[in-house]
Protein backbone atom coordinates (compact mmCIF):
# COMPACT_ATOMS: atom_id res chain seq x y z
CA UNK A 1 0.00 0.00 0.00
CA UNK A 2 2.73 2.46 1.02
CA UNK A 3 4.89 1.89 -2.05
CA UNK A 4 1.86 2.12 -4.36
CA UNK A 5 0.75 5.45 -2.92
CA UNK A 6 4.25 6.94 -2.97
CA UNK A 7 4.78 5.74 -6.54
CA UNK A 8 1.46 7.30 -7.54
CA UNK A 9 2.40 10.61 -5.92
CA UNK A 10 5.87 10.61 -7.46
CA UNK A 11 4.37 9.96 -10.87
CA UNK A 12 1.83 12.78 -10.78
CA UNK A 13 3.26 15.45 -8.46
CA UNK A 14 5.53 18.12 -9.92
CA UNK A 15 9.05 17.59 -8.61
CA UNK A 16 9.01 20.54 -6.21
CA UNK A 17 9.49 18.72 -2.91
CA UNK A 18 12.16 16.34 -1.62
CA UNK A 19 9.75 14.19 0.34
CA UNK A 20 10.61 11.57 2.92
CA UNK A 21 9.10 8.09 2.34
CA UNK A 22 6.45 8.55 5.02
CA UNK A 23 2.66 8.65 4.72
CA UNK A 24 1.05 10.51 7.62
CA UNK A 25 -2.54 9.46 8.26
CA UNK A 26 -3.53 10.90 11.65
CA UNK A 27 -2.32 12.73 14.73
CA UNK A 28 -3.00 13.35 18.40
CA UNK A 29 -1.40 16.14 20.40
CA UNK A 30 2.17 16.39 19.14
CA UNK A 31 2.28 12.80 17.87
CA UNK A 32 1.50 11.81 14.27
CA UNK A 33 0.93 8.31 12.92
CA UNK A 34 1.81 6.74 9.60
CA UNK A 35 -0.19 4.24 7.53
CA UNK A 36 1.35 1.40 9.56
CA UNK A 37 0.23 3.05 12.82
CA UNK A 38 3.79 3.86 13.85
CA UNK A 39 4.04 6.97 16.04
CA UNK A 40 6.35 9.96 15.46
CA UNK A 41 7.00 12.88 17.79
CA UNK A 42 6.47 15.97 15.68
CA UNK A 43 8.95 18.82 16.22
CA UNK A 44 7.78 20.47 12.95
CA UNK A 45 4.03 21.17 13.36
CA UNK A 46 3.68 21.29 9.58
CA UNK A 47 6.42 23.97 9.39
CA UNK A 48 4.85 26.01 12.17
CA UNK A 49 1.23 25.61 11.02
CA UNK A 50 -0.33 23.10 13.44
CA UNK A 51 0.14 25.47 16.34
CA UNK A 52 -2.29 23.76 18.72
CA UNK A 53 -1.38 20.21 17.75
CA UNK A 54 -3.31 17.39 16.10
CA UNK A 55 -6.77 16.10 16.92
CA UNK A 56 -7.37 19.26 18.95
CA UNK A 57 -10.96 18.96 20.19
CA UNK A 58 -11.70 22.68 20.25
CA UNK A 59 -10.35 23.24 16.77
CA UNK A 60 -12.12 20.17 15.38
CA UNK A 61 -15.40 21.30 16.93
CA UNK A 62 -15.09 24.82 15.50
CA UNK A 63 -14.37 23.54 11.98
CA UNK A 64 -17.15 20.93 12.15
CA UNK A 65 -19.79 23.38 13.36
CA UNK A 66 -18.89 25.94 10.71
CA UNK A 67 -18.81 23.29 7.95
CA UNK A 68 -22.34 22.31 8.91
CA UNK A 69 -23.50 25.88 8.28
CA UNK A 70 -21.55 27.36 5.37
CA UNK A 71 -17.96 26.91 4.19
CA UNK A 72 -17.68 29.82 1.76
CA UNK A 73 -19.41 33.02 0.77
CA UNK A 74 -17.93 35.75 -1.41
CA UNK A 75 -16.68 39.08 -0.12
CA UNK A 76 -19.75 40.71 -1.65
CA UNK A 77 -21.36 39.79 1.69
CA UNK A 78 -20.39 39.69 5.35
CA UNK A 79 -19.87 36.60 7.48
CA UNK A 80 -19.75 36.29 11.26
CA UNK A 81 -16.48 34.35 11.81
CA UNK A 82 -14.49 36.83 9.69
CA UNK A 83 -15.94 39.88 11.44
CA UNK A 84 -15.21 38.40 14.86
CA UNK A 85 -11.67 37.45 13.84
CA UNK A 86 -11.02 40.92 12.42
CA UNK A 87 -11.96 42.56 15.70
CA UNK A 88 -9.90 40.13 17.75
CA UNK A 89 -6.76 40.42 15.62
CA UNK A 90 -6.90 44.21 15.62
CA UNK A 91 -7.40 44.20 19.38
CA UNK A 92 -4.50 41.79 19.97
CA UNK A 93 -2.10 43.67 17.69
CA UNK A 94 -3.33 47.23 18.44
CA UNK A 95 -3.78 47.64 14.70
CA UNK A 96 -6.61 49.49 12.97
CA UNK A 97 -7.54 47.38 9.93
CA UNK A 98 -7.04 43.85 8.60
CA UNK A 99 -7.20 42.18 5.19
CA UNK A 100 -7.67 38.40 4.99
CA UNK A 101 -5.73 36.31 2.48
CA UNK A 102 -4.86 32.61 2.11
CA UNK A 103 -1.14 32.29 2.79
CA UNK A 104 1.95 34.01 4.10
CA UNK A 105 3.17 34.93 0.64
CA UNK A 106 -0.17 36.57 -0.18
CA UNK A 107 -0.15 38.41 3.14
CA UNK A 108 3.35 39.72 2.41
CA UNK A 109 2.37 40.73 -1.12
CA UNK A 110 -0.47 42.75 0.35
CA UNK A 111 1.81 44.34 2.93
CA UNK A 112 4.23 45.38 0.18
CA UNK A 113 1.40 46.83 -1.92
CA UNK A 114 0.09 48.77 1.06
CA UNK A 115 3.48 50.29 1.88
CA UNK A 116 4.05 51.30 -1.72
CA UNK A 117 0.61 52.82 -2.19
CA UNK A 118 0.94 54.82 1.02
CA UNK A 119 4.19 56.26 -0.26
CA UNK A 120 2.88 56.79 -3.80
CA UNK A 121 -0.18 58.67 -2.57
CA UNK A 122 1.88 60.92 -0.31
CA UNK A 123 5.24 61.29 -2.09
CA UNK A 124 4.85 60.19 -5.72
CA UNK A 125 6.07 57.34 -7.83
CA UNK A 126 9.84 57.45 -7.26
CA UNK A 127 9.69 56.37 -3.62
CA UNK A 128 8.98 52.65 -3.84
CA UNK A 129 11.95 50.58 -2.64
CA UNK A 130 11.49 48.09 0.18
CA UNK A 131 14.49 47.18 2.33
CA UNK A 132 14.61 43.57 3.50
CA UNK A 133 17.34 41.64 5.27
CA UNK A 134 19.89 39.25 3.88
CA UNK A 135 18.98 35.65 4.82
CA UNK A 136 15.31 36.64 5.07
CA UNK A 137 12.45 34.66 3.58
CA UNK A 138 9.11 36.18 2.60
CA UNK A 139 7.46 33.72 0.20
CA UNK A 140 7.58 32.03 -3.20
CA UNK A 141 5.59 34.32 -5.48
CA UNK A 142 7.65 36.38 -7.90
CA UNK A 143 7.40 39.47 -5.70
CA UNK A 144 8.04 37.75 -2.37
CA UNK A 145 10.97 35.85 -3.86
CA UNK A 146 12.38 39.22 -4.87
CA UNK A 147 11.81 40.42 -1.31
CA UNK A 148 13.63 37.37 0.06
CA UNK A 149 17.25 38.21 0.83
CA UNK A 150 18.84 34.92 -0.23
CA UNK A 151 20.72 34.74 -3.52
CA UNK A 152 19.85 31.12 -4.31
CA UNK A 153 16.18 32.11 -4.61
CA UNK A 154 17.06 34.79 -7.17
CA UNK A 155 17.48 32.59 -10.21
CA UNK A 156 15.50 30.85 -12.95
CA UNK A 157 12.36 32.99 -12.72
CA UNK A 158 13.45 36.29 -14.27
CA UNK A 159 12.36 39.02 -14.49
CA UNK A 160 11.70 39.53 -10.79
CA UNK A 161 9.68 42.38 -9.37
CA UNK A 162 11.90 45.43 -8.97
CA UNK A 163 12.22 47.65 -5.93
CA UNK A 164 14.03 45.68 -3.22
CA UNK A 165 17.29 46.41 -1.39
CA UNK A 166 19.01 44.04 1.05
CA UNK A 167 20.69 44.90 4.34
CA UNK A 168 22.86 42.69 6.54
CA UNK A 169 20.78 41.70 9.57
CA UNK A 170 21.80 43.50 12.78
CA UNK A 171 24.21 45.80 10.90
CA UNK A 172 23.06 49.33 11.70
CA UNK A 173 25.73 50.96 9.53
CA UNK A 174 24.64 48.93 6.51
CA UNK A 175 21.03 49.91 7.20
CA UNK A 176 21.92 53.60 7.26
CA UNK A 177 23.86 53.27 4.00
CA UNK A 178 20.90 51.69 2.22
CA UNK A 179 18.20 54.08 3.42
CA UNK A 180 17.70 56.92 0.97
CA UNK A 181 14.84 58.93 -0.54
CA UNK A 182 13.78 55.97 -2.70
CA UNK A 183 12.83 53.79 0.30
CA UNK A 184 9.20 53.45 1.38
CA UNK A 185 9.37 50.40 3.64
CA UNK A 186 11.61 48.19 5.79
CA UNK A 187 10.52 44.56 6.14
CA UNK A 188 11.72 42.39 9.03
CA UNK A 189 11.27 38.98 10.67
CA UNK A 190 11.75 38.88 14.45
CA UNK A 191 13.58 35.58 13.88
CA UNK A 192 14.85 34.63 10.43
CA UNK A 193 13.39 31.13 10.36
CA UNK A 194 14.17 29.81 6.90
CA UNK A 195 17.46 31.69 6.89
CA UNK A 196 18.84 29.73 9.87
CA UNK A 197 16.80 30.71 12.95
CA UNK A 198 18.60 33.99 13.63
CA UNK A 199 16.86 36.36 16.08
CA UNK A 200 17.25 40.06 15.41
CA UNK A 201 19.11 42.19 17.95
CA UNK A 202 17.13 44.79 19.90
CA UNK A 203 19.52 47.64 19.09
CA UNK A 204 19.11 46.97 15.37
CA UNK A 205 15.32 46.88 15.56
CA UNK A 206 15.25 50.11 17.56
CA UNK A 207 17.51 51.71 14.94
CA UNK A 208 15.03 50.64 12.26
CA UNK A 209 12.25 52.27 14.27
CA UNK A 210 14.17 55.52 14.71
CA UNK A 211 15.14 55.83 11.04
CA UNK A 212 11.68 54.86 9.83
CA UNK A 213 9.97 57.44 12.00
CA UNK A 214 12.35 60.18 10.87
CA UNK A 215 11.73 59.46 7.20
CA UNK A 216 8.08 58.29 7.29
CA UNK A 217 9.11 54.81 6.12
CA UNK A 218 6.69 51.95 6.78
CA UNK A 219 7.92 49.30 9.23
CA UNK A 220 6.62 45.91 8.09
CA UNK A 221 6.94 42.88 10.37
CA UNK A 222 6.60 39.53 8.63
CA UNK A 223 4.97 37.48 11.39
CA UNK A 224 4.11 34.53 9.15
CA UNK A 225 6.32 32.11 11.11
CA UNK A 226 7.03 34.14 14.26
CA UNK A 227 3.48 35.25 15.01
CA UNK A 228 0.61 33.75 17.04
CA UNK A 229 2.71 32.75 20.03
CA UNK A 230 5.66 31.07 18.34
CA UNK A 231 8.33 33.24 20.04
CA UNK A 232 6.62 33.25 23.44
CA UNK A 233 4.90 36.57 22.69
CA UNK A 234 1.68 36.82 20.72
CA UNK A 235 3.63 38.61 17.94
CA UNK A 236 7.35 38.45 17.36
CA UNK A 237 7.80 42.23 17.27
CA UNK A 238 6.57 42.46 20.87
CA UNK A 239 9.95 41.11 21.94
CA UNK A 240 11.48 44.43 20.83
CA UNK A 241 8.99 46.90 22.30
CA UNK A 242 8.26 48.34 18.88
CA UNK A 243 5.06 49.29 17.04
CA UNK A 244 5.20 48.49 13.32
CA UNK A 245 2.97 50.06 10.70
CA UNK A 246 2.08 46.79 8.96
CA UNK A 247 2.25 43.13 10.00
CA UNK A 248 1.58 39.91 8.11
CA UNK A 249 0.24 36.66 9.56
CA UNK A 250 -0.36 33.10 8.35
CA UNK A 251 0.89 29.59 9.35
CA UNK A 252 -0.08 29.10 13.00
CA UNK A 253 -3.09 31.43 12.78
CA UNK A 254 -5.28 28.71 11.23
CA UNK A 255 -3.96 25.78 13.23
CA UNK A 256 -3.84 23.66 10.07
CA UNK A 257 -6.21 25.34 7.62
CA UNK A 258 -4.93 27.90 5.07
CA UNK A 259 -5.29 31.52 6.13
CA UNK A 260 -3.19 34.65 5.83
CA UNK A 261 -3.74 38.26 6.88
CA UNK A 262 -2.06 41.62 6.93
CA UNK A 263 -2.90 44.40 9.34
CA UNK A 264 -2.04 48.07 9.51
CA UNK A 265 -2.11 50.95 11.95
CA UNK A 266 -4.29 54.06 11.79
CA UNK A 267 -1.82 55.90 9.53
CA UNK A 268 -2.18 53.26 6.83
CA UNK A 269 -5.83 52.41 7.43
CA UNK A 270 -7.36 54.48 4.61
CA UNK A 271 -4.76 53.71 1.91
CA UNK A 272 -6.53 50.80 0.22
CA UNK A 273 -9.96 51.40 -1.23
CA UNK A 274 -12.48 49.31 -3.18
CA UNK A 275 -10.73 47.47 -6.03
CA UNK A 276 -7.19 48.13 -4.78
CA UNK A 277 -6.81 44.60 -3.45
CA UNK A 278 -8.87 41.44 -3.19
CA UNK A 279 -8.97 37.69 -2.61
CA UNK A 280 -11.63 35.18 -3.62
CA UNK A 281 -11.09 33.00 -0.56
CA UNK A 282 -9.95 35.73 1.83
CA UNK A 283 -12.11 35.87 4.96
CA UNK A 284 -13.54 32.43 4.24
CA UNK A 285 -15.89 31.58 7.16
CA UNK A 286 -14.49 28.07 7.63
CA UNK A 287 -10.88 29.13 8.10
CA UNK A 288 -11.86 32.18 10.14
CA UNK A 289 -13.83 29.94 12.51
CA UNK A 290 -10.70 27.82 12.93
CA UNK A 291 -8.53 30.88 13.50
CA UNK A 292 -10.92 32.18 16.15
CA UNK A 293 -10.50 28.94 18.07
CA UNK A 294 -6.70 29.11 17.76
CA UNK A 295 -6.82 32.64 19.18
CA UNK A 296 -9.05 31.37 22.01
CA UNK A 297 -6.43 28.82 23.00
CA UNK A 298 -3.28 30.88 22.50
CA UNK A 299 -4.84 33.77 24.47
CA UNK A 300 -5.52 31.66 27.55
CA UNK A 301 -3.78 32.79 30.72
CA UNK A 302 -0.33 31.28 31.02
CA UNK A 303 -0.21 29.89 27.48
CA UNK A 304 2.50 32.23 26.16
CA UNK A 305 4.54 31.86 29.34
CA UNK A 306 4.47 28.11 28.81
CA UNK A 307 5.81 28.59 25.27
CA UNK A 308 8.70 30.63 26.67
CA UNK A 309 9.49 28.14 29.41
CA UNK A 310 9.34 25.14 27.05
CA UNK A 311 11.68 26.90 24.63
CA UNK A 312 14.13 27.71 27.42
CA UNK A 313 13.99 24.11 28.63
CA UNK A 314 14.79 22.75 25.17
CA UNK A 315 17.69 25.16 24.62
CA UNK A 316 19.10 24.44 28.10
CA UNK A 317 18.73 20.69 27.62
CA UNK A 318 20.67 20.79 24.37
CA UNK A 319 23.28 23.13 25.84
CA UNK A 320 23.88 20.71 28.72
CA UNK A 321 25.01 17.93 26.38
CA UNK A 322 26.29 20.09 23.54
CA UNK A 323 29.35 18.51 21.95
CA UNK A 324 31.65 19.16 19.01
CA UNK A 325 28.87 18.25 16.57
CA UNK A 326 26.91 21.37 17.55
CA UNK A 327 28.22 24.82 16.62
CA UNK A 328 25.50 26.93 18.27
CA UNK A 329 21.94 26.95 19.61
CA UNK A 330 19.67 29.93 19.07
CA UNK A 331 16.07 31.03 18.83
CA UNK A 332 13.08 32.42 20.71
CA UNK A 333 10.25 30.51 22.34
CA UNK A 334 9.46 27.33 20.44
CA UNK A 335 11.43 28.45 17.38
CA UNK A 336 14.83 26.85 17.86
CA UNK A 337 17.87 26.41 15.64
CA UNK A 338 20.73 23.95 16.21
CA UNK A 339 23.64 24.69 13.90
CA UNK A 340 25.77 21.63 13.12
CA UNK A 341 29.39 21.40 12.13
CA UNK A 342 29.91 21.21 8.38
CA UNK A 343 30.81 17.52 8.29
CA UNK A 344 27.33 16.60 9.54
CA UNK A 345 24.50 17.13 7.10
CA UNK A 346 21.07 18.09 8.39
CA UNK A 347 19.43 15.81 5.82
CA UNK A 348 21.27 12.82 7.33
CA UNK A 349 20.08 13.80 10.81
CA UNK A 350 16.51 14.17 9.55
CA UNK A 351 16.60 10.70 8.01
CA UNK A 352 18.06 9.14 11.15
CA UNK A 353 15.49 10.95 13.31
CA UNK A 354 12.71 9.65 11.08
CA UNK A 355 13.95 6.10 11.62
CA UNK A 356 13.86 6.70 15.38
CA UNK A 357 10.37 8.28 15.39
CA UNK A 358 11.10 12.02 15.39
CA UNK A 359 10.25 14.66 12.78
CA UNK A 360 12.55 17.70 12.53
CA UNK A 361 13.13 20.52 10.04
CA UNK A 362 16.10 22.10 8.33
CA UNK A 363 17.01 25.76 7.87
CA UNK A 364 19.81 27.76 6.27
CA UNK A 365 23.37 27.48 7.51
CA UNK A 366 23.36 23.69 8.11
CA UNK A 367 20.84 24.17 10.89
CA UNK A 368 18.24 21.87 12.44
CA UNK A 369 15.03 23.82 13.03
CA UNK A 370 12.55 22.85 15.73
CA UNK A 371 8.97 24.18 15.52
CA UNK A 372 6.88 21.87 17.71
CA UNK A 373 3.19 22.57 18.40
CA UNK A 374 2.89 25.37 20.96
CA UNK A 375 0.97 23.13 23.37
CA UNK A 376 3.39 20.20 23.17
CA UNK A 377 3.55 18.30 26.46
CA UNK A 378 6.66 18.06 28.62
CA UNK A 379 6.70 14.30 28.09
CA UNK A 380 6.61 14.70 24.29
CA UNK A 381 9.43 17.24 24.49
CA UNK A 382 11.59 14.89 26.54
CA UNK A 383 10.94 11.90 24.28
CA UNK A 384 11.97 13.92 21.22
CA UNK A 385 15.06 15.38 22.86
CA UNK A 386 16.30 11.96 23.95
CA UNK A 387 16.12 10.77 20.34
CA UNK A 388 17.90 13.89 19.09
CA UNK A 389 20.60 13.61 21.75
CA UNK A 390 21.35 10.01 20.81
CA UNK A 391 21.64 10.92 17.14
CA UNK A 392 23.99 13.84 17.69
CA UNK A 393 26.28 12.25 20.24
CA UNK A 394 29.86 11.43 19.17
CA UNK A 395 30.24 8.55 16.79
CA UNK A 396 26.59 8.11 15.80
CA UNK A 397 26.85 9.72 12.36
Amino acid sequence: MQSNLINKADKWYMDTYSQFPLIITSGSGSIVFDDKERAYIDFTSGIGVSSVGYGNQGLTKAIKEQAENITHISNLYYNKPAAILAERLCSLTKMEKVFFANSGAEANEGAIKLARKYSFDKYGKNRNNIITLKQSFHGRTITTLAATGQDHFHKSFYPFTEGFKYVIANDIDDLRRQVDDSVCGIMLEAVQGEGGVYPLEKDFVKAVETIAKEKDIAIIFDEVQCGIGRTGAMLGYENFNIKPDIISLAKGLGGGVPIGAFLCNEKMSKVLGPGDHGSTYGGNPLVCAAANEVINQVSQEGFLESVKSKGEYIRNYITDWQNENIVSIRGMGLMIGIELRETIKVKDVQEKALEEGLLILSAGGNTIRLLPPLNISDNEINMGLIILKDILKDGVL
